[in-house]
Parts: C-alpha cells; sequence; structure tokens
C-alpha cells in the first residue's frame, strides 16, 4: 500500500486488488460487507497513523476511487470550530461531479457526524481504543488500579488479551488522555482493530469487564 500525505489534514493511499487480497480480504466483500469494509479501512488509518502520524479523530470526508487494479482513497479530516465542520478537500471541480464513495464507508462515517435536532453537526468526543496485554496479571493489575466508569469488553486473539475501551463524550478531551495514559502503564495500544479480534478471537466478558476482572480476582 502507498501512503501520500498531501497536506496536514488530507491523506492519499492506493492499495491494490493483490494487497487487499494478501491481508486477508476478498474485493467483492470490501464493497458488499458492511464491517469488512470498515476492518480494511481501520486498518489503513492505523497505518497511516504510524508512519505519517495521521490520526482518525473527528469527523472525516473519505473519497474512495476504484481503478482498474486497485482503490485510490482520499481521506480529509474536518476541524471543528463552535460546532460547525470546515473541510477543505483537495479536489478539481471535475472530480467533485464525478466522484464515487463506497456506501458502507458512507454508513461508518454517519458516526462521526452526529446532528442535533435541528440537523445541525455535533461534535463526537467519544474515543475507542484497543489495549494489548502481554499476560493476564497485567490486566488484573489494571482492573484494581483503574475504577472510572467506562465501557470495556475482555477478549482474547492469538494467544494476547485485549481489553476494548471506549471514553465517551461525558469526559473531556483531556479528561480521556488522563485515563489512557493512565491504562498504558499496564498495556499497549494495539494497532488491531476491534473487527479483526470480534470476527477471529474470542469475545471473554462482553461488558463491563474491569469491574467483573477486580470482582474475580478480588
Amino acid at each position: 500500500m502507498e501512503i501520500e500525505r498531501i497536506n496536514e489534514s488530507t491523506i492519499k493511499f492506493y492499495i491494490t486488488y493483490n494487497d487487499i487480497e494478501r491481508r486477508g480480504f476478498e474485493k467483492e466483500e470490501i464493497w458488499y460487507n458492511r464491517e469488512r469494509g470498515e476492518e480494511l479501512f481501520f486498518e489503513m488509518m492505523n497505518e497511516a497513523n504510524d508512519k505519517e502520524q495521521f490520526e482518525m479523530n473527528g469527523p472525516l470526508w473519505v473519497q474512495v476511487h476504484a481503478l482498474d487494479k486497485g482503490l485510490e482513497i482520499i481521506v480529509t479530516r474536518g476541524q471543528m470550530s463552535d460546532g460547525n465542520v470546515k473541510l477543505e478537500i483537495p479536489m478539481e471541480d471535475e472530480e467533485k461531479d464525478d466522484m464515487s464513495m463506497d456506501n458502507n464507508i458512507v454508513d461508518m462515517l454517519d458516526n462521526n457526524f452526529k446532528k442535533d435536532k435541528d440537523g445541525d453537526l455535533l461534535k463526537d468526543h467519544s474515543l475507542s481504543v484497543v489495549l494489548g496485554f502481554k499476560d493476564l496479571e497485567d490486566v488484573i493489575s489494571l482492573s484494581h488500579t483503574f475504577d472510572e466508569d467506562v465501557e470495556t469488553s475482555f477478549h482474547s486473539f492469538e494467544g494476547k488479551y485485549y481489553i476494548y475501551v471506549t471514553l465517551d463524550e461525558k469526559y473531556t478531551d483531556e479528561e480521556q488522555d488522563n485515563m489512557l495514559s493512565r491504562m498504558l502503564e499496564f498495556g499497549y495500544e494495539s494497532d488491531i482493530t476491534i473487527h479483526r479480534i470480534s470476527e477471529y478471537g474470542t469475545e471473554i466478558i462482553a461488558a463491563d469487564a474491569l469491574e467483573k476482572i477486580r470482582e474475580k480476582f478480588a
């Protein structure tokens, strides 16, 4: 996969169908299976974050162009100001009239653009992270140290343990960063998506994972 940084808020991917298949996806399911399309997208965004420090936060605008040998995907990160979204999308006028988007990705992005009763866009402050752990003892230690009210689930995948945590909008960005830093003292931020873990791994505890682990290993 090729990654090109266009500017501070825009990044471009080019991925061949052969590369897509090597990653364990089929060409057809990218277009017709919503979850698999999202999984591929999140994998690509994780690589962009690792290589180009392009974080997937806030609303995103995604252009998907189907080419003969692969996909060209342009992702633009919106800037929030007083509840309004500002997008600077780098494309020519003729591209605007001939732009194609994957409906699966459109469905996914709807979650990034939450609206109030008047239809105005609201910022989504929630943050979801997959935390990996070297062994079960680290998970138990985290459960006894971290007792904040957050959504967590517990999973195993390829011999390792993972906690999927969601820090919702009731916490400020600063509070979310602080809580994430505390949790990372016991584990690490994994580049494996929750979609892959859910499909190929084992869900051990579906909800309130840290609380239940704390009770079980008192």
